[in-house]
């Protein structure tokens, strides 16, 4: 076991692409943790999805060894974080098992929406923060501009801000040796009750559940027998070790360490992020503050496109969940769309990401229902009921109130772009916080309907700022609102799947999108079809796919004009009849279309 004064625990915290993997790289480089044969680009991203977008999902850790200027060993665990916004809580778990951060800046950039809000949770949990700034290598690198931003905008001295270029390797040797001067030593004792951190636990088909621990007080062994704080569950540890970044046994793990241990348990159920693992026979008197649970803010429903893969969807989705705590399912049945589950994620990228996986790692095709967020009822009998799926609606008579989410964004932007931001924001429903200048960035705070960004709000942020703004944003509560269910109506009939909730101001402009699409997307019949937006019993938008003919009087060769009359009228009586009773067939393509891209901006 190492020496407590020697060992270094710290997270690389940044915007996207700002470069926290490639600086992860070089570290792991520099300490020759892996050899030359074995190094590739992004060696934590493990994920064949998170190497294709070049971003990171899930939080990765790894010990190096690094010897000091002064001679000394020392030990550094390593903690590379995800950028985006949707993966906030897998930054803020690994924050929890560290001492201190480093906050890495685009130098060519400068500080971002995700910067500052990263370098706010690494506060909240006291850590002490080295600013680093990237990519000096650039000829449009401005070290000096970005340090007085960090100390503007963030609020951070960055008058010893190391300047690396993660890219070259330039300036890593000078960073490690701020890591283990600057960085503190974790506190701990090894001789109280073990005391262990839950950071994150994964299934692994040959070992079963590996748990990633964060060892505070007490040591942690082989063999020992150890209680779940909060699950209540006992376990005999079957193996303690480290990452580097490969698994690697150790005879234990003392104060301050990270490890993980594998215990031979089944599922990941058993194992809560953020429980304290203790001593069966000597447990801590308190367990260790947790995190909050994760809360998921986009539904959507996933059905298999054909009904006979729901048992693998269920089972797919079971086996996800081992390794994403953050997502939530719950079956759901759908007149237009037969079985499938109702999804819980915490961003549209979170919904795309476990989408693609399902499609690519279970071989599933699958139908995404338009994604819609939690809304809160008040119903006129005093109770509150939480609406995941629009097609669940109440009647409106029973309803007194209704709620929905809404977030405080923060949005940085170069001058030239604020006045299309505004009026993005002022379109969407939002309302202006504050609007400050550094430089010739300004950073806009907005309240704004989580309803109104969900769909395709980031992506008219880039456009209408030619992709130079940045986003980040944090859940403010519920607030009442004018909202109303739209309902879509074919050929008289109402499809649920089709079904959404949006502001009354917008609702007759969605629901004419929505038919206009449907209209490309159904194909004809041989009779007249109306489509109809609906909110209740009255209808807001409604428009037709005409009938296919069937020439039926091409046998008549001239003639008397009455015999065509009569033909004519025979078919319009057919036509009539057969549209009382005609069935609208809707292709599953014309769903995927319909429903895949926001209805109607």
């Amino acid at each position: 076991m190492t020496e407590q004064s020697r060992v270094r625990n710290f997270a690389i915290i940044a915007h996207i692409d700002h470069g926290k993997s490639t600086l992860a790289d070089r570290l792991i480089e520099r300490c020759g943790a892996l050899t030359e044969r074995e190094m590739r680009a992004q060696v934590l991203d493990s994920m064949d999805i998170e190497r294709e977008r070049g971003i990171t999902i899930k939080a990765q850790t790894v010990r190096l060894d690094y010897r000091g200027a002064d001679g000394a060993a020392y030990v550094l665990n390593l903690l590379d974080t995800p950028g985006h916004v949707d993966f906030t809580y897998e930054v803020s778990r690994s924050l929890a098992a560290c001492e201190g951060s480093l906050l890495v800046v685009d130098a060519t950039q400068g500080v971002e929406a995700q910067t500052l809000a990263n370098a706010y949770l690494a506060i909240e949990n006291g850590h002490e923060i080295i600013p680093v700034l990237n990519k000096i290598d650039l000829p449009a690198a401005e070290p000096e501009r970005v340090a007085r931003l960090i100390e503007d905008v963030v609020g951070l001295d960055a008058t010893h801000a190391v300047a690396i270029s993660a890219k070259t390797g330039v300036g890593i040797d000078a960073l490690l040796e701020a890591l283990v001067t600057r960085l503190p030593a974790p506190q701990g004792d090894p001789h109280a009750p073990l005391k262990a951190l839950l950071v994150d636990s994964w299934y692994d088909p040959y070992l079963g559940v590996i748990i990633l621990v964060r060892v505070r007080d007490g040591r942690l062994k082989p063999g020992q027998k150890v209680r779940m704080m909060a699950a209540g569950t006992v376990h005999t540890v079957e193996q303690v070790g480290v990452f580097r970044p490969k698994l690697e046994r150790v005879e234990g793990l003392g104060p301050g360490e990270i490890g993980y241990i594998i215990a031979g348990i089944k599922t990941v159920a058993d194992t809560n992020v953020g429980d304290t693992i203790t001593d069966e026979k000597r447990p801590a008197a308190v367990p260790l503050p947790g995190f909050k649970p994760t809360q998921p803010v986009v539904f959507c429903g996933l059905f298999p496109s054909d009904a006979a893969d729901f048992e693998d969807l269920r089972e797919s989705l079971a086996k996800l969940r081992l390794n994403d705590s953050s997502f939530h399912f719950e079956p759901e049945s759908s007149a237009a769309l037969g079985s499938g589950f109702r999804c819980g994620f915490l961003g549209l990228l979170h919904l795309e990401v476990i989408q693609e996986r399902l499609e690519r790692e279970f071989n599933l095709d699958l139908i995404a229902t338009a994604p819609s967020v939690v809304y809160r009822l008040h119903m006129t009998d005093g109770s509150v009921v939480e609406l995941h799926n629009p097609a669940d609606m109440p009647d409106v008579v029973k309803i007194a109130r209704i709620e929905e989410p809404w977030i405080r964004a923060t949005i940085f932007v170069p001058d030239e772009h604020v006045g299309a931001v505004l009026q993005l924001c002022t379109e969407r429903r939002g309302e202006q916080q504050e609007l400050t200048y550094s430089g010739n960035r300004a950073m806009l705070v907005y309240q704004l309907p989580l309803n109104e960004v969900i769909f395709d709000f980031h992506d008219r942020l880039k456009s209408v700022s030619r992709g130079y703004a940045s986003f980040d944003y944090e859940l403010a509560g519920f607030r009442p609102g004018d909202l109303v269910k739209v309902g879509i109506l074919i050929n008289g009939e109402p499809v649920d799947a089709f079904s959404f909730m949006c502001d009354r101001s917008r609702a007759e402009s969605r629901g004419r999108a929505i038919c206009n699409r449907l209209k490309d997307l159904i194909p004809r019949q041989l009779f007249k079809i109306p489509l109809q937006a609906a909110i209740g019993g009255q209808v807001v938008a409604r428009e037709t796919i005409s009938a296919l003919r069937k020439d039926v009087t091409a046998k008549c060769y001239g003639g008397d004009i009455t015999r065509k009359r009569k033909l004519l009228e025979k078919q319009k009586e057919g036509k009539k009849r057969m549209r009382q009773f005609g069935k609208v067939e809707i292709p599953q393509s014309a769903f995927i279309a319909a429903l895949r891209v926001d209805e109607g901006r």
